[in-house]
Formats: C-alpha cells, sequence, structure tokens
C-alpha cells in the first residue's frame, strides 16, 4: 500500500509545468461515453467518415449502416450487457459494427484476425459471445471455435473487398464466397435500411469495450474498458496531438488493439475527422496512401515508422502533411527516433499505456523533445496526462525517491474496470484504483518518466541486472543494424548471458566483431551480448512489438 514519504514528490505532480501551451491540469470532458461522442461527429453528416482504398462514405452513410447493423443485432436476441466479438482487419465494417454495438447496449469484443480455432475458442469460453463478425476466410475457422468452446452465437461474414474498388493485391486476400451457415454482414445491413433503434446513452461507467491482453499463450484475459474512459483518453489524443477538426487520420495501428480503437476511431470522432483505412499494415501501401490523401496525424508503433523510413523512394517530402508522428506501443530507442527524424523530417513523440489503460497514461508534450537519461540511456516516455498520477513503487509495495528504479504505477479515469470472470488477477493488477504495470522505470526531478524495461525480462549475468532494452538501444544505434532484441540465455557459468537477435539495413551487414566492439565501446562487459544471431526480421505482433518470447530459447 502506498504510503507518505517519497510518495509526496509524485503527489506534487511535478510534471503540469511541462504541459504545452493550452493543456490543462484537469481536462475539461465534452463527453462521457464513447456514443455521445460518435454523436457528436454528426454535426456535419456530409462530412467524409472513412476511407477505404478507392471508397469513401460520410458521417451520416456511417450513422444508416450502424443503425441498420444495430436493428439486426436486436434482431438476433442481442440484448444490452451482450457482448459481440469483432475479428477484422483495419476495414469500414469494424467501425460500423463498433457503433451498432454501443447503440444496443452491446459489449464489444475485439480480436486478432490472425488467430486459430484453439486461440477463439479460449476468448469465447470466456466472454460468450451472442455475435461474432469475421472474414469471409475466417468465418469458418469462427465456428469452429465456438463448437470447442461449447458456444452457439450468429456469425456475420464481412468481404474485406467491399466498399472498394481497387481490390488492392498488396493486402487483400481473393474474394471467398460466404460461409454456409454465416450471413453476409452486408446483408444484414440492407435487410433492415432506413430502420433505427431506440435511442440510447450509455452511462459513463457501463463497459464500451472488452480487450483481451493475450491469446496465444495461457489464458487470455479480458480488460474491462468503460465508456467514459474511452471518451477520456479519445479526447486527450486528439487535444495533445492536436488533431484540427476535419483532419485527416491515418490508421496504421490495427482496430482491433486498444491504439487503434483510441488513437484512429476515437480520435476521429472527437475531431470529427476522415479516419482512412486499408485493411492491413504494408509499408509501400501506406507510403501511396501517404502521397495520395496527405494525413495530418497518425499513431503506431515506433516499429512501423522504422518500416516507413526503410521503404524504398521515401523522402522527407512524404511526410510533410504531419505535424509529428506519436509512437506507443514500445519504448523507443533514441537513436531511432533520431534517424526517423533526419530520414522523414518528422519528430517522435512517444505516448505510453496499456489495453487495461485503455491507451495512454504518458504523452510528450508537443512543445519539448523528450529527454534522454545520461546514464541508462532511455528516452522518455513522456509526463502523466490531466487527472492522471502515476509513481514509481518499490516491491514492497512504497513509492521509492525520484530517480530510484521501481515498477510504474498508474491511476486515474482511464485505468480498467477489471478482468473480464478473474477476481484473482484483477486483485493482483489493481490496488487501490492503482495499475500496476509490470513496467520497471523512473522518474526524474522535473517529471518525466522512463521506462528501464519489463520485470520479467530482466537479466541476471553473474550477478549483474541487465535490463534488454539498454543493450538493444545500443545495438541500434549501429549504422547496420535495423532491428534489435536482447534475451537472456542459460549459462553454466554466469546463470544467464546475454544474446541478442538482429536484422540489418538494406544494403548493409556488420561482423559479429564490428558489432560486438561498438557495444564494448558503449557498456559493461557484462552487458555485451556473448552472441549475435542475424535474422532477416524480428517477429512482432502485428501492433509491432518485437516479440521476446518468440526468440528464447532459439
Amino acid at each position: 500500500m502506498p504510503k507518505d514519504s517519497a510518495s509526496d514528490a509524485y503527489a506534487r505532480k511535478p510534471w503540469l509545468s511541462l504541459y504545452a501551451p493550452g493543456i490543462a491540469p484537469t481536462q475539461a470532458r465534452e463527453h462521457h461515453d464513447m456514443l455521445s461522442l460518435y454523436r457528436s461527429a454528426m454535426a456535419d453528416r456530409a462530412a467524409t467518415a472513412l476511407i477505404y482504398f478507392d471508397g469513401q462514405f460520410t458521417y451520416g452513410e456511417l450513422d444508416s449502416m450502424s443503425d441498420a447493423l444495430a436493428v439486426w443485432l436486436a434482431a438476433a436476441g442481442v440484448k444490452a450487457g451482450d457482448r459481440v466479438a469483432i475479428i477484422l482487419q483495419n476495414v469500414p465494417h469494424f467501425v460500423i459494427a463498433l457503433v451498432a454495438a454501443w447503440k444496443v447496449g452491446a459489449i464489444p469484443v475485439p480480436a486478432n484476425p490472425m488467430y486459430r480455432r484453439d486461440e477463439l475458442a479460449k476468448l469465447f469460453a470466456d466472454c460468450e459471445p451472442a455475435v461474432v463478425i469475421a472474414h469471409d476466410d475466417q468465418a469458418t475457422t469462427a465456428m469452429e471455435g465456438l463448437e470447442k468452446a461449447g458456444r452457439t452465437a450468429r456469425v456475420l461474414s464481412v468481404d474485406p473487398h467491399d466498399f472498394q474498388t481497387r481490390d488492392e493485391p498488396r493486402v487483400l486476400p481473393p474474394r471467398r464466397e460466404t460461409p454456409q451457415d454465416a450471413t453476409d454482414f452486408l446483408a444484414a445491413v440492407r435487410a433492415h435500411e432506413g430502420q433505427a433503434p431506440p435511442a440510447r446513452t450509455p452511462a459513463p461507467d457501463e463497459l464500451g469495450l472488452l480487450l483481451y491482453t493475450s491469446g496465444t499463450t495461457g489464458q487470455p484475459k479480458g480488460a474491462m474498458l468503460r465508456h467514459s474512459g474511452m471518451a477520456f483518453t479519445s479526447q486527450i489524443f486528439r487535444d495533445w496531438a492536436p488533431v484540427p477538426q476535419g483532419a485527416i487520420v491515418l490508421g496504421i495501428a490495427p482496430l482491433f488493439h486498444i491504439t487503434g480503437i483510441i488513437a484512429h476511431i476515437g480520435v476521429a470522432f472527437s475531431a470529427r475527422a476522415s479516419l482512412i483505412l486499408h485493411y492491413r499494415f504494408e509499408p509501400s501501401l501506406v507510403l501511396d496512401v501517404i502521397r495520395e490523401r496527405r494525413p495530418h496525424f497518425t499513431g503506431g508503433a515506433i516499429t512501423a515508422f522504422n518500416a516507413l523510413m526503410n521503404a524504398p523512394g521515401v523522402t522527407a517530402e512524404d511526410f510533410t502533411s504531419f505535424d509529428g508522428l506519436m509512437s506507443g506501443g514500445a519504448p523507443i530507442a533514441p537513436a531511432l527516433a533520431d534517424a526517423v527524424e533526419a530520414k522523414l523530417g518528422q519528430t517522435v513523440f512517444p505516448a505510453y499505456g496499456m489495453t487495461e489503460t485503455t491507451s495512454p497514461t504518458h504523452i510528450g508534450p508537443k512543445n519539448r523533445r523528450p529527454p534522454v537519461d545520461p546514464t541508462s540511456g532511455a528516452m522518455a516516455i513522456g509526463v502523466p496526462i490531466q487527472d492522471t498520477e502515476a509513481m514509481i513503487v518499490g516491491d514492497d509495495g512504497v513509492p521509492v525517491p525520484v530517480g530510484e528504479v521501481g515498477e510504474v504505477w498508474m491511476r486515474g479515469p482511464q485505468i480498467m474496470a477489471g478482468y473480464w470472470n478473474k477476481p484473482e488477477q484483477t486483485a493482483e493488477a489493481l490496488v487501490d484504483g492503482w495499475m500496476r504495470s509490470g513496467d520497471v522505470g523512473f522518474m526524474d526531478a522535473a517529471g518525466w518518466f522512463y521506462l528501464v524495461d519489463r520485470k520479467k525480462d530482466m537479466i541476471s549475468a553473474s550477478g549483474f541486472k541487465v535490463w534488454p532494452r539498454e543493450v538493444e538501444d545500443v545495438l541500434i544505434a549501429h549504422p547496420a543494424v535495423r532491428e534489435a532484441a536482447v534475451v537472456g540465455e542459460p549459462d553454466p557459468y554466469r546463470g544467464e548471458t546475454v544474446k541478442a537477435f538482429v536484422s540489418f539495413k538494406p544494403g548493409v551487414e556488420a561482423s559479429f566483431e564490428e558489432i560486438t566492439l561498438h557495444c564494448r565501446e558503449r557498456l559493461a562487459s557484462y552487458k555485451v551480448p556473448r552472441r549475435i544471431e542475424v535474422m532477416d526480421e524480428l517477429p512482432k505482433t502485428l501492433t509491432g512489438k518485437i516479440q521476446r518470447v518468440e526468440l528464447r530459447g532459439k
């Protein structure tokens, strides 16, 4: 339990003095639920809501389609509090389904469209969806997952070729027929065209999202996110970016991830902006979209900007429509941020948060370059946003002094209500409303927060602590290295030793001796990788995070 003493330093909120002009210490809440936030975008029903390849439709058309789908959901027996699983890539159907679920009081449950039967079965067994919405090529898999989970649900099948005519071969799969026992999404919408459900306004504490934090390993945990927290963080991103009214938002993060829902859909609604979708991230395609549409804002993992920076033919001219790039999902190596700025001409501003915190708890103020800690070499993840408390806590549950390392805890209106059907895990994660992040970091005297690494990823080499993040940042600073990941490897003498995985930039490479010399000049000897494995591509999640877990044991 946090106590006074060192906690006074955090209670004073020194970070408030770092806020950009126009950002008040407390947010003036415009909306307390996502449906009201969405309705605010209807002030101009003729404005463009979604752009999908060469297709687009207005906010009025989005409203009509989500109304019709909401009527279909109600006719299918979906009631307030029921769950609607949305297992889609970045397609317009995702946004229509999300809004339709809110209109009938249902809880959307986004999931990764790469999940297979067993992964879906775990999720379905936990959330018990009344309706599942999946792509044509996965609808049968979803039905098999329902059967294995012992659940029954109506299935809507989505054709990603809808709403456009380009049929982009770089990302879109071949056309498929609607599977037997599934209902075509557009047919469901057209069947109720011109109809609307009874008007409702969600209560602020009502659940607006059930988002799972794992699914490929172990038992999935569904973070219960409130409407009020989602509306809060959507406005935060809009104001801190800032995203002007009527802007164009580029959706590069998956919509089934919290960044996509808040920093893309939520921001677009809050700014009455147009949202560009393109099925899934592919660097050359995204570059074409940027050149054609000239978007104003985007947010995504630093690996996405790294990929764009290394795309053939890219220049800083391509990115002049942006006013900075916001990056979250993973810490940013200073050398990589510098390289993005040099190549793309855009400063990278950090954002930090979790699924359980409805995206951001910390953001880098737009008028300040994030500092780099001279001791650890880590770039700041930002400062706590309005109405949000944060502190660094030791293993004993007591806050540590400024500058000392411990676990990052956060508390605010965006923190989840808990994990669905998991009271023990909820009690472990939440302490008096404080979210225990599992991330190790520190706060400096000015109020900037820094991450060292995840607790579980620490390496103990001959009794010395090695944080993979620090070694990775040094590796990425080598001129030949494009990406890097560091893990611990069993060692009979040291207990653990440091092993690195790297990929090289196009057309260049470096020897083991060259890379280790680079590291020895910058790191203590026990932190220098003893083994380095070169890969064409490091394994990543669809949100762009490098998966160290996939590299352990290789």
